[in-house]
């Protein structure tokens, strides 16, 4: 029962906002009473918390997919991209803007956790990157991976509108891309917004 009030509870925070839904509401949508909710949760916090950090697992468990399917780094990154826009893209505004906002305390136990494991994909993907030849090999990985994570987060944080956060992310993407992409990484960058349009 626990799992599936998290899933619901996933579900409604991020298509109606973590502060609009109740937990009357939740209680409603799986029909159940509000006493057995509180069994599990004793009260919202508890319950934003336990959802953030299964919502923060399945987009690792979802990039790991996309990671050993064996794409090159370019085709990766916007594979991702791609797999993270399905899965956010009933949200009504921006999760972690609303995070930040109304559980500021989560939102900043949250992103210590996106920074360790994001740091982690994006070194991976740029070591990847220089080996197949896409990537410069003269680049310093820890500060290409802050100034991205930088440009991505601030966005998500910034922005309220959670309909504007795709077009945002491409753009990040390719400035990042063009910035450590060798000539080969170029081509295939306009291969991939070829087959990425907005």
């Amino acid at each position: 029962m626990k799992d599936k009030i998290i899933e619901k509870a996933g579900e409604l925070f991020l298509n109606l906002g973590f502060k609009s839904v109740t937990m009357d509401e939740i209680a409603n949508e799986l029909g159940i009473s509000k006493k057995t909710l509180y069994k599990y949760f004793s009260n919202k916090h508890s319950l934003v918390e336990a959802t953030t950090l299964t919502i923060h697992d399945s987009c690792f468990l979802a990039m790991d997919t996309i990671t050993n399917k064996g794409f090159n780094a370019i085709k990766e990154n916007f594979e991702t991209k791609k797999m993270f826009k399905e899965m956010f893209q009933n949200a009504s505004s921006s999760p972690i803007y609303q995070l930040k906002k109304y559980y500021p305390k989560i939102h900043q136990k949250t992103m210590e956790k996106e920074m360790v494991l994001f740091s982690e994909c994006l070194k991976k993907n740029i070591e990847k990157g220089i080996k197949e030849g896409f990537y410069r090999n003269d680049l310093n990985i820890d500060l290409i991976t802050k100034f991205y994570f930088s440009l991505v987060f601030s966005i998500h944080e910034n922005t309220i509108e959670n309909y504007k956060i795709p077009k945002l992310e491409h753009e990040v993407l390719i400035y990042h891309t063009r910035a450590i992409a060798t000539e080969k990484g170029l081509k295939e960058l306009e291969e991939q917004l070829v087959n990425n349009q907005l």
